[in-house]
């Protein structure tokens, strides 16, 4: 399956359940494999309309850093911690926070 053919189903998910954030998550790695803006887009639409889509904030926040939106990427890091605590996600906490010292190490 192509990368057009995964965009177009993902799209066609997306519009027969809206409500399901796992198919803008797909999008926008999808996107973000092509360097496309779009990728922006659905990561800015899980982080406002799914917020408690937990595996969004690990790859939102390297996204948005390899965009040099350095103080967006550190702010979706803090709340993606936030949320894991709230979540009881040991496992993700963990990544994001090692992801987050390495962001802080770089960048602040």
């Amino acid at each position: 399956m192509s990368k057009f053919d995964r965009i177009s189903q993902l799209l066609k998910f997306s519009e027969e359940d809206p409500s399901d954030p796992f198919n803008y998550y797909a999008l926008a790695l999808e996107y973000q494999k092509q360097d496309n803006p779009l990728a922006a887009k659905y990561y800015d639409l899980l982080l406002s309309q799914h917020p408690d889509y937990l595996a969004t904030y690990y790859h939102a926040a390297a996204y948005f850093t390899t965009m040099d939106h350095i103080g967006k990427a550190g702010q979706i890091y803090q709340k993606g911690i936030e949320l894991a605590t709230q979540q009881g996600n040991k496992h993700a906490k963990k990544e994001l926070e090692n992801a987050y010292f390495n962001f802080q190490m770089e960048f602040e």
